[in-house]
């Protein structure tokens, strides 16, 4: 399974068709990380800006390549922001849920508004 050192530029959370929630960590290439798994998603709030390791696997489907995020860990946890990080990475899904609901909401607006134009 594939790993790589990224800095973290942005996280995203979409409401797929199904209504499951698909969580993105876009690196500071571009790079988007996606994962379904609520014990990946919940290690996610608060690492913009900072250096992890994640490890993926790349997947293709209808010709487009996919990385599927398996595991993210915080690099330098000595950091004092590390260190709250770590408390964070103890959030349940439901909070977590809660705390992305507004990035999907305003991803749910794009999308209605892309539609309409």
């Amino acid at each position: 399974m594939p790993e790589a050192e990224v800095r973290v530029a942005e996280l995203k959370a979409f409401e797929t068709k199904s209504g499951n929630t698909r969580f993105v960590l876009v690196d500071d290439q571009g790079k988007e990380y996606s994962t379904f798994k609520e014990q990946i998603a919940a290690k996610l709030p608060g690492l913009t800006g900072k250096k992890v390791r994640i490890m993926y696997r790349e997947q293709q489907r209808e010709g487009f390549t996919n990385l599927d995020l398996d595991d993210v860990e915080l690099l330098d946890p000595a950091d004092p922001a590390g260190e709250r990080e770590t408390d964070e990475r103890e959030i349940s899904p439901r909070d977590l849920f809660a705390k992305l609901q507004p990035f999907k909401e305003l991803v749910a607006e794009d999308l209605e508004q892309d539609g309409e134009g």
